[in-house]
């Protein structure tokens, strides 16, 4: 007797595990904070002597490391705990990748907060968080957010400094603006050392800039632009003007505004150079990409993740060529060139 073909019915998995998403943040977070990925790197890899490295009761870690195990930070042969690839390139503070600070800032109250709020977001069409007009400064996050995101930027500044022709080391006017921690231009300069870089940004938040380009040593070769980007006096004759995640905040009539100001900055033939999330047409690929609309409904009052077209549009309207995309090599965002006539 033939029997029937099995159907897959659905379940409720999914919805419970995406309820429960926040404990994912909460255990990654928990796990940073009792500095558990060292001490696992370190030799600490069971439960008892984890426990005593990091000063926390013995149950309290095997349960958060077994949770980190379920999740892919970690992984579990017998009672022993190893890191996963991406925990020790970027978790483990040996490593000169390590990007911990992110955690601060993309785990902050701020940000549970305003998603705390997305139904409201949703019903008005934007954040409705008192701090969501980004043309004004907001000192206390942006410093934050430039003490803490940098680790994040080495593989895509590495690309952008590439794609811009660093590597050739002519002479080369950069422009970098809404820097916070400086290290596009940083890289830049670190790149090219005949490459003059000029870094725009709230006065504030140029104060880690020039830390940072202190440290790097590129801080005769970096000239600190502080007020708006839609305000200050840009100056002319810029080969690169660096756009990295600013559009986003924006609507498209503001995002052309600013790409005019810029337009008139670069000399003929000059580039500008704009780190995104640029999701496909389709608005819900890559997934990474895509998602990022959600954030700026919730942290912005117009802004949005655009498309290539939209982006190729808003470009062209303010008087750039055609605008092409570039995928790094490693990590969610995506370059765009567009070129000044």
């Amino acid at each position: 007797m033939a029997t029937a073909p099995l159907t897959t019915r659905p379940t409720p998995e999914r919805i419970f595990n995406t309820l429960n998403a926040f404990q994912s943040t909460a255990a990654l977070k928990t796990g940073f904070e009792l500095d558990l990925f060292s001490a696992i790197a370190e030799g600490a890899n069971q439960s008892d002597t984890l426990a005593k490295r990091v000063g926390a009761s013995e149950r309290g870690v095997r349960i958060l490391a077994d949770y980190l195990a379920i999740q892919g930070f970690l992984t579990k042969e017998g009672d022993r705990y190893s890191l996963a690839p991406e925990t020790a390139g970027f978790l483990d503070r040996r490593s000169p990748a390590f990007m911990g600070s992110v955690i601060g800032f993309l785990a902050s109250e701020r940000h549970k907060q305003s998603f705390e709020r997305l139904t409201d977001a949703v019903r008005a069409g934007g954040s409705v968080m008192p701090e969501a007009d980004n043309t004004k400064p907001q000192n206390e996050m942006w410093v934050a957010f430039a003490k803490s995101m940098a680790p994040l930027t080495g593989p895509s500044a590495m690309f952008m400094a590439e794609v811009a022709g660093m590597q050739e080391q002519k002479p080369c006017k950069v422009l970098d603006v809404a820097a916070s921690h400086g290290m596009f231009g940083i890289t830049f300069a670190r790149q090219n050392p005949k490459a003059q870089v000029v870094a725009l940004d709230w006065p504030a938040v140029l104060e880690v800039t020039k830390e940072n380009a202190r440290a790097a040593g590129v801080e005769d070769r970096l000239r600190l632009l502080p007020g708006s980007v839609f305000e200050a006096d840009l100056g002319t004759d810029y080969d690169v003007v660096l756009l990295t995640n600013i559009l986003h905040h924006f609507d498209k009539p503001t995002c052309e505004k600013l790409l005019r100001r810029i337009h008139a900055a670069l000399k003929p033939g000059g580039r500008a150079i704009t780190l995104e999330f640029v999701p496909n047409e389709d608005r819900i690929t890559p997934p990474t990409a895509a998602g990022f609309s959600l954030i700026m409904l919730t942290g912005t009052a117009v802004g949005d993740a655009y498309t290539l077209s939209e982006y190729d549009a808003m470009f062209k309207n303010a008087g750039f060529s055609n605008s092409t995309l570039h995928q790094l090599p490693a990590g969610p965002q995506q370059v765009v060139v567009s070129e000044k006539p």
